[in-house]
């Protein structure tokens, strides 16, 4: 795999997010956003508790493959999320699919005005956040969606999700506890659509109804004259609403991407319906053949990469491409969070964060750090969700002039970090500080340090301020994300060799969390051969990229290790065990002699 040049891996950098079309945009993490909105007669809203849920009126289907077919798995009814921008058309969808299924319709924004007016306990905390004016807490918001789905009317006739999970803490929190939907259907309308129908929109105050100037006008003119615009239907606000829908997309979608559906819903409601039926229809069907080979003593084949213990779903592909798509810096950036959560609930202070993937390799250019500090930035607002108060620090001039004694990498990132989106509510500043290294830069209130890129510039050692940070850290988590900690000694002598042993033990005294590297021959970046990864607490892993039909491929499974492998040792896993009298083998070990 060739070396790209700067013009064609371009980072992606600070900035508002842009949409375009279909797909994910960039990550904000957001709780939910408690808004309570006149709502018209025709809405499903879903009571927390089963005595109060309303009397189904669908046909209460477990999954029938086909009118008159016996129900294909009464065991698990249908699990489905939904999720779309305001005005998409989804309230008319949700109301069309718990009318033909049955399903119970869970609305976040119901759940919680019905929590509070029942005075429960999930009510009474997030009735506390609400009247202090600030947003509810994902884990409240969690609890209160939990507590609904073990509901025995859940339990019989299955769930449909309405905007929710709405930030990435939300999913994995039900990821945790295994609540996973059996399809996530996203429907797509334009931006212009959309503030169309918003700002179009009309409410009749006596009846509930909802109209549109255009599209659905008033039948006669008293009630025309006796129409309102919602407070929210503004133009400003519309379009503030469409920005939050689409960060908290993408917060979310990564999590489901392997049961995304995305719709066109700028379509007429029964096309778009008629669409949605479709697959969940085949979902049906798809469960009725796999009982009935489980019946007949077969199992269906896993498609998709080798999983570990903690659901990893397998390598993304097409990692020769450059620069990855979002989705592929999205799910890497997952893999990277959740490994460095769990080492942080194990208590571990002192990590490294090790990730080679082409999108940042700095080797090949200096642009890659732009998908670093994206990275960085991806971490820091996940903690931050959590309440944490994240340092995120970059070396400084470590000599005399504006850029002496800095690594080319690093010259000018403390000034883009500056000017990063680091969100709408407030995180950069309140939860996420930005800051040097060294034992100054700890503050009292920082709850964990973040560290980019530290390495040693020639003639400098930044192993010794990074000494004094971790000592007035303390127990709290200091986290190195791709060092380079290696002794570079100038010319001149100035970095002595006097403590170099002492310098590198420190170096290595940060355990490693998370590490990934593609492994390629000797001498080539093309083609993959295939890759190492370790995601705490899991062995490291080493893969081989096999090609398939049609222009596919995967990464399969060859060898687990407790210790990060050698070159010996990821040779022997691709070709076997060497012969007692053979050399050392050349060409491919030769590279990874280099590398690791």
């Amino acid at each position: 795999m060739a070396a790209s040049s700067p013009a064609t891996a371009s980072p992606p950098l600070a900035g508002s997010a842009i949409h375009r079309g279909p797909g994910i945009s960039r990550q904000l993490p957001g709780s939910l956003f408690c808004r309570p909105l006149a709502r018209s007669s025709s809405q499903t809203v879903s009571a927390p508790a089963a005595s109060t849920a309303p009397k189904p009126r669908g046909l209460l289907l477990r999954c029938r493959a086909a009118e008159g077919a016996a129900p294909a798995r009464a065991e698990a009814p249908l699990k489905v999320m939904i999720s779309g921008a305001p005005a998409s058309g989804k309230g008319t969808q949700c109301r069309m699919i718990v009318e033909k299924y049955g399903l119970v319709h869970i609305s976040t924004g119901d759940l919680l005005r019905a929590e509070v007016s029942s005075g429960t306990k999930i009510g009474k905390k997030a009735k506390e956040y609400m009247d202090n004016g600030m947003l509810v807490p994902d884990q409240v918001v969690t609890d209160m969606v939990v507590s609904r789905l073990s509901q025995p009317d859940v339990q019989e006739r299955g769930w449909l999700l309405d905007g929710y999970p709405r930030s990435y803490a939300q999913a994995q929190s039900l990821e945790s506890m295994k609540i996973r939907p059996d399809i996530f259907i996203v429907l797509e309308v334009p931006d212009d659509n959309l503030i169309d129908r918003c700002v179009g929109r009309r409410l009749d105050p006596v009846t509930g109804k909802i109209y549109h100037v255009k599209n659905f006008p008033p039948e006669n003119e008293e009630i025309s004259t006796r129409l309102i615009t919602r407070s929210d239907d503004t133009f400003e606000k519309v379009k503030s609403r469409l920005e939050t829908y689409k960060q908290n997309s993408e917060a979310v979608l990564p999590t489901y991407s392997d049961l995304l559906n995305q719709i066109d819903g700028n379509r007429p409601v029964e096309v778009v319906f008629q669409e949605i039926e479709s697959l969940l229809q085949k979902i049906c069907t798809n469960a009725s053949e796999d009982k009935l080979a489980k019946t007949n003593g077969k199992s269906s084949d896993f498609v998709g990469t080798t999983t570990s213990k903690n659901e990893w779903r397998g390598i993304p592909t097409r990692l020769n491409n450059i620069p990855h798509s979002r989705e592929i810096r999205k799910y890497f950036y997952d893999d990277v969070l959740q490994a460095t959560k769990r080492a942080i609930e194990d208590k571990k202070t002192r990590l490294q964060i090790d990730i080679n993937i082409p999108e940042l390799n700095p080797e090949m250019d200096v642009y890659r750090i732009g998908t670093l500090m994206e990275l960085v930035r991806e971490i820091s607002l996940a903690f931050a969700d959590d309440g944490k108060r994240v340092k995120v620090s970059v070396q400084g001039s470590m000599g005399q002039g504006a850029f002496a004694g800095i690594p080319l990498q690093l010259a000018g990132t403390r000034k883009i970090l500056e000017f990063m989106d680091w969100g709408d509510y407030g995180a950069k500043g309140a939860f996420i500080n930005i800051g040097a290294v060294g034992a100054s830069e700890v503050d009292k209130e920082d709850d964990m340090f973040i560290l980019i890129a530290p390495q040693n510039a020639v003639g400098n050692c930044i192993i010794d301020d990074m000494r004094a940070m971790t000592d007035a850290a303390g127990d709290r988590p200091v986290i190195l994300v791709n060092p380079r900690l290696k002794d570079m000694p100038a010319s001149s002598g100035v970095m002595q060799t006097m403590g170099r042993d002492m310098r590198l033990k420190y170096a290595a005294s940060f355990e490693t969390c998370y590490s990934f590297r593609l492994l390629f021959y000797a001498g080539t970046f093309y083609p993959i051969m295939g890759a190492l990864r370790m995601g705490y607490p899991n062995k490291y892993e080493i893969y081989r990229r096999v090609d398939e039909p049609n222009g596919k491929e995967k990464y399969v499974l060859l060898a687990e290790l407790m210790d990060k492998p050698t070159a010996d040792d990821i040779t022997n896993a691709f070709k076997g065990p060497k012969k007692e009298k053979e050399s050392a083998p050349s060409g491919f070990w030769g590279f990874l002699s280099g590398i690791l």
